[in-house]
């Protein structure tokens, strides 16, 4: 028999892509003033996998991600993808995103992605949003999934996700004294 436990808190990840990285400064700072500290984020990668998102935010596409500090309920996820589709919404200009902002949640052995879009290998979380398994961990690196998003699946992205794991670690640690993880944290 299985004995259920606790989930432990995950670390926040938030990808966004935009046209105009003029624009990140202040995307940065909703996104810390939402959901606390950034203490890692990427190198900006050109996010030029699919022409799906040029008739509404144009070519020349990057990306960048953040890692933020404070950890997570997972259960928290949906509430997460509302508040960024919030920001979204409140950055267009004329009814079209200058951003994409995709929240998702990364553990020891897995990354997830939020999505408001079902499909066959994504489970329903509640409130219109579904969790996407993105990548795991296996043998010291996250895999790709046959659905991962190509950026995902791409070494940079995968590396820095990999730096995101090394300090959530750490952060696991701090969380209880001997890094035994007891199931308490701030926003459970």
């Amino acid at each position: 028999m299985s004995v259920p436990h606790p989930p432990q808190p995950a670390k926040l990840v938030i990808g966004l892509f935009l046209a105009c990285k003029d624009l990140f400064p202040a995307l940065a700072a909703e996104l810390e003033a939402a959901f606390g500290r950034v203490d890692l984020v990427s190198a900006w990668m050109p996010f030029d996998y699919t022409t799906y998102y040029a008739k509404e935010m144009g070519s020349g596409l990057s990306r960048r991600v953040l890692a933020f500090r404070p950890l997570i309920a997972q259960k928290r996820l949906p509430e997460i993808k509302s508040a960024t589709n919030a920001i979204e919404r409140a950055y267009a200009v004329d009814g079209r995103r200058q951003a994409n902002i995709d929240p998702g949640y990364l553990l020891l052995e897995r990354f997830v992605l939020a999505t408001g879009k079902n499909y066959s290998h994504r489970i329903y979380l509640g409130q219109g949003i579904y969790a996407d398994l993105t990548l795991i961990y296996r043998r010291g690196t996250f895999d790709a999934l046959p659905w991962t998003y190509p950026d995902y699946a791409e070494p940079p992205l995968r590396r820095f996700l990999l730096s995101v794991r090394g300090k959530y670690a750490l952060d696991l640690k701090a969380a209880v004294p001997g890094g035994n993880y007891g199931g308490v944290f701030c926003d459970d």
